[in-house]
């Protein structure tokens, strides 16, 4: 048994080649759905769901033998001055900035930036 491929035209194929032969990067457009009021209730699916929520006071860049030398009480100088927002991330993804904050002798994070996503 032979199978016989229709001609191109009759599938439309040509003009497929054609798009594609095209500039790739025309940027398509996607119609979203409107905009749909949220509320808690519409969310209760997700809020058993554990995320990791990571607060970046600062980073510091050593040497493993500077790491060894260290002792209990040794200081490990950040890049951030003191009163500087802080990092905020959920799941390695930089949500917010904030601020340390002091509550019955815990420490804690106040939010004061939320970052929009670009995605």
């Amino acid at each position: 048994m032979s199978e016989q491929n229709p001609p191109e035209a009759e599938l439309g194929l040509d003009q497929f080649n054609e798009n594609n032969d095209a500039d790739t990067s025309a940027s398509t457009s996607v119609t979203m759905a409107p905009d749909i009021d949220r509320t808690a209730q519409d969310l209760e699916a997700v809020f058993d769901v554990p995320v990791t929520v990571s607060a970046i006071l600062g980073r510091s860049l050593m040497d493993v033998s500077e790491l060894l030398n260290m002792e209990e009480g040794s200081i490990i100088p950040l890049d951030r001055k003191v009163g500087e927002a802080i990092d905020i991330y959920v799941n390695n993804r930089h949500v917010a900035r904030g601020e340390v904050v002091m509550t019955e002798g815990r420490l804690g994070v106040t939010m004061t930036e939320i970052i929009k996503s670009e995605s």
